[in-house]
């Protein structure tokens, strides 16, 4: 198995939002997200320690979410540093520069960092047990090596998804040259003597503190790990389904489903194009059954009343009417006669119908009216298809799109 651990502060939207870890949304609407098993996440913030969802239910006036959590912690700790910034911005004629707490949680420099931690995909993975466990360790010791510089806020352990992780939130910071204390990750990093990977070399984009600050708590998880029995592999891979984090996952999976709809969507769409010669095909062997069907059900029909009235005639003469005795026995054997001759010639009328109705200039005339209802009715059927697949395709995409924002 391989341990994940990556960290991020914003997408394409801006800093993420620590409602998504919190489960502070419709969970309904989440398709990679099992409500039922949201129930046994488990949360923590640097206020009220452990929360559960039954905790939140309990304790509803008590119950603040992560994001009120960070407005609250930002604000005590770093409340004076805006006010004395704003006081400086005026007096240099800056106003324009004034922020506010708000402006910091939104700022990709100043928010806090979010660290996703997992062992393990979704084929195979170590329990949560263990995974909480190992962070609790890991967490003890961030605190005892860097607390004075990085804190951490908040996280929740999310068993609600493909794969047990933990989603982590921290903030980088200490004082400025005025005595303030503020958010800022590369200062906190060189005053907690974390050297840059190539001293030899500027500081930059390619060569900073965090990256071995990053090393460091890579290292450190992985004797963590060592300590529970679990050896995992150490080589990094970039790329690839062998190391596939939690949204990494999620979007690859999205990509299938994507994939999937817009397969049917380009089958559907060949079928409306073809619509015309399928229907020209369906036409002539529908005409036939047509015929059969309709012409046997109305001579059935038929014959069965000439029958019933030639019956009925019958038990009148015999049984009701005036006429002498030895008429109506001449009449009776009369009307048997009738009865067995029309029997006998339903088939050859049956067959003569059948005939006229399939005679060429007959049959391209109602095969015609057969084939305009029949297309009218699958060109509709499939372009509501089309209109449905399309429809959830372009919901499915906007999912993706969330997530690879997140």
């Amino acid at each position: 198995m391989r341990l994940t651990r990556h960290n991020g502060r914003s997408g394409k939207n801006g800093a993420y939002n620590p409602k998504h870890n919190d489960r502070r949304f419709d969970l309904e609407n989440s398709e990679h997200i099992d409500a039922e098993r949201a129930k046994r996440n488990i949360y923590w913030d640097c206020y009220r320690g452990i929360t559960t969802s039954d905790n939140r239910n309990a304790d509803a006036e008590q119950d603040f979410s992560f994001e009120k959590v960070e407005q609250m912690y930002y604000t005590a700790q770093y409340g004076d540093f805006i006010f004395f910034q704003n006081e400086r911005n005026i007096k240099n004629r800056h106003p324009e520069r004034n922020r506010t707490v708000e402006d910091l949680l939104k700022n990709k420099k100043t928010c806090p960092e979010e660290t996703i931690y997992q062992i393990g995909t979704v084929e195979e993975s170590v329990s949560p047990e263990i995974l909480l466990q190992i962070a609790n360790d890991f967490f003890g010791e961030m605190e005892s090596r860097f607390g004075t510089h990085v804190h951490i806020l908040n996280w929740a352990l999310h068993l609600d998804e493909g794969t047990p992780h933990i989603q982590e939130r921290h903030v980088f910071d200490c004082e400025n040259q005025y005595g303030e204390l503020c958010p800022q990750q590369e200062k906190a990093l060189e005053e907690l003597g974390i050297p840059l990977p190539n001293p030899t070399k500027p500081k930059g984009r390619h060569n900073n503190r965090k990256q071995t600050f990053d090393a460091m708590c890579r290292e450190l998880l992985f004797e963590i790990c060592e300590r529970y029995g679990l050896h995992l592999d150490r080589e990094p891979i970039y790329g690839g389904k062998a190391y596939l984090e939690k949204n990494d996952y999620i979007i690859e999976k999205q990509k299938q489903v994507i994939a999937e709809k817009e397969q049917a969507l380009s089958e559907i769409t060949m079928k409306l194009e073809d619509a015309e010669s399928l229907v020209e095909e369906i036409a002539d062997t529908a005409y036939e059954k047509a015929c059969e069907v309709i012409v046997e059900t109305v001579f059935a029909e038929t014959q069965k009343q000439d029958l019933e009235t030639v019956a009925n005639y019958q038990k009148w003469i015999t049984e009701e009417s005036t006429v002498p005795a030895d008429k109506k026995s001449a009449i009776s054997k009369s009307l048997d006669a009738l009865q067995n001759k029309m029997k006998k010639t339903a088939d050859k009328l049956l067959n003569k119908v059948l005939t006229a109705l399939k005679l060429p200039t007959v049959k391209e005339k109602n095969k015609a009216v057969v084939k305009e209802k029949a297309k009218e009715s699958l060109l509709a059927k499939l372009q509501r298809n089309k209109e449905l697949v399309k429809k959830d395709g372009d919901s499915d995409k906007k999912i993706k799109q969330k997530n690879m924002e997140r």
